[in-house]
């Protein structure tokens, strides 16, 4: 369980570190690459989702020996 909730918020970093790139870029007027920054930003973030998704479903199997 724990890999998956690792896996989810490593995923989750990704996205945060796009998005600051996205802005970066936003700021320069470099609107091509922040475009480009914000879809893999979405990406990003689907892919979290699912991987926190995943790792609330696998942390409900568990049960008591």
């Amino acid at each position: 369980m724990h890999e998956a909730h690792r896996k989810s918020a490593e995923q989750h970093e990704f996205v945060a570190q796009a998005h600051r790139t996205a802005a970066e870029h936003n700021e320069e007027g470099d609107y091509a690459a922040e475009t480009w920054h914000a879809d893999r930003a979405l990406e990003y973030s689907d892919r979290a989702y699912a991987l926190a998704k995943e790792a609330h479903t696998k942390s409900g199997e568990i049960v008591s020996l």
